[in-house]
């Protein structure tokens, strides 16, 4: 039984389709609220319309996790920080803890970054932990719908 309260924060994503796959896997964990930052996919297009590609991965996903789109990140960190949650970057970092052996408080907000950035250093300066998926084979990262899927496994689940 899940015991945790989660968010997540998606920091300027490029795929719709790695957005909304996050967003699938989000609703299979209970993640309370994704907020998108930047550059990253909405599961509507400017006009307002409902995206097909969107959904067609999501799998209607984008309608039972509620969603927010912010420009930018820090004020997003600052509001978590003041409503008690644990801001954590998943990043390969040298500050970063193993995600298998970090304990995460009961409310904890995940920050994800860009397919080919990462997250960004204002965040990583604005969280309170960074984590990471160690890798043991010849590639150096999973890529981010993958990631964020153990990440949140591990921080929800697995931990509680």
């Amino acid at each position: 039984m899940k015991d945790r309260t989660s968010v997540l924060i998606l920091e300027n994503l490029r795929s719709v389709e790695n957005t909304a796959s996050i967003f699938r896997t989000a609703d299979g964990f209970g993640v309370s609220k994704i907020y998108l930052i930047g550059t990253t996919p909405a599961p509507l297009d400017r006009f307002g319309r409902e995206r097909k590609d969107f959904a067609k991965v999501s799998l209607g996903a984008e309608k039972t996790v509620p969603w927010q789109y912010e420009k930018n990140i820090l004020p997003v960190i600052t509001e978590l920080k003041d409503q008690g949650f644990q801001v954590i970057s998943l990043e390969q970092d040298p500050r970063a803890q193993r995600l298998k052996e970090f304990k995460p408080q009961d409310k904890l907000a995940l920050i994800v970054g860009s397919e080919t950035e990462g997250v960004s250093k204002e965040a990583l300066e604005a969280s309170e932990v960074i984590v990471e998926i160690p890798m043991e084979g010849m590639k150096e990262s999973l890529n981010v719908s993958v990631a964020a899927g153990v990440a949140m496994y591990m921080l929800i689940y697995k931990n509680a």
